[in-house]
């Protein structure tokens, strides 16, 4: 077995610029914008909490707290080879494949019940880079820190949602349950 070394800045940037660009298109299938309308019905049909920030912000949050968090990953393998750097890698690229997967299962699925679960998940391991991260680079886990809290309230979110749709957990919103509204769409809708 060879000597474990830093990855050169090329080969970081491109690591993690590959998986946020995988990690982007992925999840952009399953948006609930009007290129993908039955996603949107779906989604509009759902009764959210009044604390839900307006849909701009989550289609603007993701993306830079994904970047904070490649910019940390791209630090750590620039730094030296040890167990707790590559714990922190394996638990950011646990993250960003989960948050993908979530964006598949809450919206492609609707799934609500297997997104608070994933959601869950990417809570334990963006609290989990950010531990570990802070063994290594105090600076990478700082930069973890946002996604992980961004994590823990979309996590409660999910949940809340979950409680408030039980009926439409797996459901299209063409399947909603006798007795069931929909939501009035108001022109501040958006995703």
């Amino acid at each position: 077995m060879g000597t474990r070394r830093t990855f050169s800045p090329g080969m970081a940037a491109l690591a993690v610029g590959g998986a946020l660009a995988l990690s982007g298109l992925f999840s952009r299938r399953y948006s609930p914008d009007p290129t993908h309308p039955d996603i949107r019905d779906w989604y509009d049909s759902l009764e959210k909490p009044s604390y839900k920030p307006p849909d701009p912000v989550f289609g603007a949050a993701w993306p830079v707290l994904s970047t904070l968090l490649g910019i940390g990953a791209y630090r750590l393998m620039r730094s030296s080879p040890s167990p707790e750097r590559d714990a922190a890698l394996a638990l950011a690229a646990l993250d960003i494949a989960v948050m993908s997967g979530w964006a598949k299962v809450f919206f492609g699925e609707r799934n609500i019940t297997g997104a608070a679960i994933d959601s869950a998940v990417l809570v334990a391991g963006a609290a989990g880079y950010v531990e570990r991260a802070s063994k290594v680079d105090g600076v990478a886990a700082a930069l973890g820190v946002p996604f992980a809290a961004w994590s823990l309230f979309g996590g409660v979110m999910t949940e809340d949602l979950r409680e408030r749709n039980r009926d439409l957990d797996g459901r299209d919103a063409g399947r909603r349950p006798p007795g069931r509204r929909r939501p009035v769409r108001s022109a501040r809708t958006q995703w």
